[in-house]
């Protein structure tokens, strides 16, 4: 049997709390047993929303639309589901792990065979339609065992680099926290910084509020919904444009008039602060150099900082915004307010690590060439991890397809 779940009302959310049941969302998926939930709910809501099905051990869980649209899971608990999980109840003379793997050997040409524009769906005739290999069922349980084994083997092996690279990236913030509140020299005289979380900083360093660090005041950016993009015309940037990586993605790229965004263009070494939302405190670094068209604006849920770089280096402000130092901050003004929103006026007043232009120079350098290593590093065990799933696709395929024997 084939089913789905019902959409979460108001009504329902009062049964999360001491509950008892699982309640599955799509966000729970990943391609493997689900063995725990984020949610649960109370054997009451099964029996007051009548459209809450209850799901048996060894069913297989496939995300319908959304951002996880495709994923899978094979339960391991009981659970009742969210309306975007198609759920394929455990079947008669057959193996339900041999379909989960028959699922995942398919899940990109059953992505593909979505319909829909902007959220493209997985429909429940779609699933049913689909024709798998179908041995004895001896042979199908055989072929389960074979490929539990062998993909444990193998995503445990990605885990473990996947646990590397959070090393890496642990390595990296500790070089951005040394490098933005002590420098290069280990032996430096240090003072207290007037600032209870930053603690102490090597003398001759200051600190000041963003504000004295800027040519400009801080500027928020166009309020304006962006145009079908095109490069005569600048690029509009957005909260959702940039990620932790600095990087503008190239994917759903807007732009605006000159009308509209004449007024927000950006210059190298600007700095744009976000102040609102989930990403509330996430910062971008404009570099000319890495930037592909040549005129760029930016959204209304961005601030933007002009660097005074007689002062501060655009380089290391913005060193400064990924440390953990900048995190504290973050933390301490939410802490303050009920809503995660940092405004002009807050910025303003961050509490900034101001070392000498020459010895910003250096530990930039330093830096660079430490956190070029690190990327590498980074790199590296990413390409394996990447190989290793494509080796557990071709694992899946031979196996669920006959094409290697067991």
């Amino acid at each position: 049997k084939i089913g789905s779940g019902t959409t979460p009302t108001a009504g329902m959310l009062k049964y999360y709390e001491n509950g008892s049941i699982n309640w599955l969302q799509t966000g729970d998926l990943n391609d493997s047993v689900i063995s725990e939930t984020s949610k649960k709910i109370t054997k009451k809501a099964i029996s007051d929303f009548t459209t809450l099905r209850h799901y048996p051990i060894d069913s297989i869980v496939i995300a319908m639309y959304g951002a996880t649209i495709g994923k899978l899971g094979f339960l391991n608990i009981e659970t009742t589901t969210n309306q975007a999980c198609c759920v394929l109840g455990k079947p008669n003379n057959y193996s339900s792990k041999y379909g989960f793997y028959s699922f995942m050997n398919a899940k990109t040409s059953i992505i593909s065979m979505s319909y829909g524009g902007g959220q493209p769906n997985i429909s429940q005739d779609l699933v049913k339609s689909l024709r798998f290999p179908f041995p004895p069922l001896p042979e199908q349980t055989a072929i389960a065992a074979f490929l539990d084994r062998k993909t444990a083997l193998i995503d445990q092996a990605i885990d473990i680099k996947q646990k590397q690279i959070e090393l890496l990236k642990e390595r990296r913030q500790i070089l951005i926290h040394k490098a933005v509140t002590r420098g290069l020299n280990p032996n430096v005289k240090m003072k207290d910084s007037g600032v209870e979380w930053i603690g102490e900083v090597p003398e001759g360093w200051e600190v000041k509020r963003l504000k004295y660090v800027l040519t400009s005041k801080l500027k928020y950016g166009a309020n304006e919904s962006g145009i079908e993009y095109d490069i005569t015309f600048p690029r509009y940037v957005r909260i959702t444009d940039f990620g932790q990586d600095g990087k503008l993605s190239e994917e759903n790229k807007l732009s605006l008039t000159w009308k509209q965004g004449g007024e927000y263009l950006l210059k190298d070494g600007d700095i744009l602060f976000a102040r609102s939302g989930a990403t509330v405190g996430k910062t971008y670094q404009f570099k000319k150099s890495m930037s592909i068209e040549e005129n760029y604006c930016y959204a209304g849920y961005l601030i933007k900082a002009e660097v005074n770089q007689n002062i501060i280096l655009s380089d290391f402000l913005y060193l400064y915004t990924n440390s953990l130092l900048f995190n504290k901050w973050k933390d301490s003004i939410f802490i303050k307010s009920t809503i995660e929103n940092i405004g002009a006026d807050k910025y303003s007043i961050l509490p900034v690590i101001v070392p000498s232009i020459h010895e910003q120079i250096q530990i930039l350098e330093k830096y660079n060439l430490d956190d070029t290593k690190i990327a590498t590093a980074i790199s590296l065990k990413e390409q394996e991890i990447e190989k290793l799933k494509e080796y557990k696709g071709t694992l899946i395929n031979s196996a669920v397809t006959g094409k290697v024997k067991v």
